[in-house]
């Protein structure tokens, strides 16, 4: 089996309110042939509240800021047991879409998704 043979890799995006950073990261792969992302937010009022089936669906997790690990480290311990777990230190400074969050996601993600 070839790598364009295997299954899209399942990347979940997490930062607070799910509506700039991590709802920009889950459509950078829309459509992409090696991978599928979804996204959700830690916090009560997010557009998609992060639950322990976001975590069960992924192959990784990538948080924007380290706070956002550590919530799902402290209420979700059980499914993220044995994921990687990469904080992509990505403050909350961007629209969503920006074209600068674009490029700070592309230059983050690169060392940890080879076929980006």
């Amino acid at each position: 089996m070839t790598i364009a043979d295997a299954e899209p890799q399942k990347l979940l995006f997490i930062c607070s309110q799910n509506q700039w950073r991590s709802l920009t990261a889950e459509r950078l792969f829309d459509g992409h042939p090696h991978y599928t992302a979804r996204s959700a937010g830690t916090e009560p009022g997010a557009r998609v509240r992060v639950s322990a089936g976001h975590l069960g669906w992924a192959g990784i997790v990538f948080v924007m800021e380290r706070r956002h690990a550590d919530r799902l480290r402290a209420k979700f311990a059980e499914a993220l047991a044995g994921k990687p777990l990469i904080v992509l230190r990505i403050p909350d400074n961007y629209l969503f879409g920006d074209e600068r969050l674009v490029a700070l996601l592309r230059q983050r993600l690169a060392a940890h998704l080879p076929l980006l």
